[in-house]
């Protein structure tokens, strides 16, 4: 990050003075990094913090969040827009955000496709790589002691509470508008937790989901605009949390964060009875479910159980990439 008093010269100085990818190659991969994010925040019960953890950008996607700062805003202020972008690790957040995005726009179709025609195909994939992102992210941890077992038990039971959580009802003012949003998103970053799993329990996915059809409706603006504020509150502010975290008591911070994901994995489980639904804007949402085991050895589990095997291999391949390869 460049100081405030350095004067910088040019647009092309100000965008390679922050830290990012400075190759095609690396933001390609930083992309595809940012894709596998994308197409997991579009499935309920998965983080897309999960995916930056085990691909090894969480610490830098926390610092990049973390460069939107009073100084670049201080600098925007004094018309000194090329400082206010050496500020911003520019290249990091297109790279990354672009492929969080194309998966959100490409994806989001088909995994809902996946979701409701074949759950325990796409939940077998997706508990296979939580599984082995739990044990890849342990081994980080520098020493496994008493605070952090402590710390890994305390984010297990957490998790394991919030996936149990049922949804209830909320109010609508705009006030517990913008706490949602800033929940959500702080839960989006958070591996293990879901963003959307959250507005549902919250009491507002439906209504959150509701506005952003007709999103040109004036009081739908209002309501975007302030959950947009939330997310970003959020966002700018928890980021910080985070990253100080990890800074100052690594060990225990990924201890925690190991325990997110461990408690989660009740939710990823391939294999469940509905207890609970609710139709949510014509689309049948599960509320409530508890986790069974095969009733029949067949080639559905044995496929299932092959998918559970290319999510372990898919992590190992994203950490060997990651560990080769920094952006």
């Amino acid at each position: 990050m460049t100081e405030s008093n350095t004067t910088v010269e040019s647009w092309k100085d100000a965008f390679f003075a922050s830290p990012g990818p400075k190759s095609f190659k690396k933001a390609a991969i930083l992309s595809f990094k940012g894709l596998c994010m994308g197409s997991a925040d579009i499935i309920p019960g998965v983080s897309g913090g999960t995916i930056a953890l085990i691909t090894g950008i969480y610490k830098e996607f926390l610092q990049a969040i973390k460069s939107a700062n009073i100084k670049m805003v201080q600098k925007i202020l004094r018309f000194d827009f090329k400082g206010a972008l050496a500020e911003l690790h520019i290249r990091f957040l297109i790279s990354l955000f672009l492929g969080i995005g194309v998966a959100i726009i490409s994806l989001a179709r088909l995994m809902n496709y996946l979701l409701h025609h074949h759950p325990e195909y796409t939940w077998s994939l997706f508990f296979g790589l939580i599984a082995a992102s739990i044990l890849v992210v342990g081994k980080k941890v520098g020493t496994w002691n008493g605070g952090t077992v402590i710390s890994f038990a305390a984010g297990a039971v957490a998790a394991y509470i919030v996936v149990n959580l049922v949804p209830v009802s909320t109010p609508e003012a705009l006030w517990f508008i913008y706490i949602s949003g800033l929940i959500a998103i702080c839960a989006m970053i958070l591996p293990g937790l879901s963003g959307a799993f959250i507005l549902l329990i919250l009491g507002k996915y439906e209504f959150i989901t509701g506005t952003l059809k007709n999103p040109f409706l004036s009081d739908n603006i209002v309501i975007i605009f302030v959950f947009i504020l939330g997310c970003l509150t959020g966002l700018l502010g928890f980021s910080r949390v985070l990253n100080y975290l990890l800074q100052k008591y690594y060990n225990l911070s990924l201890a925690f964060l190991t325990g997110l994901m461990a408690g989660s994995m009740k939710k990823i489980w391939p294999w469940k009875e509905v207890l609970v639904s609710e139709i949510i804007r014509g689309k049948e949402h599960v509320i409530t479910h508890q986790n069974i085991f095969p009733r029949e050895i067949n080639t559905e589990l044995f496929f299932a159980i092959m998918l559970i095997v290319a999510g372990l291999a898919a992590v190992i391949f994203l950490e060997r990439m990651s560990s080769e390869t920094k952006a």
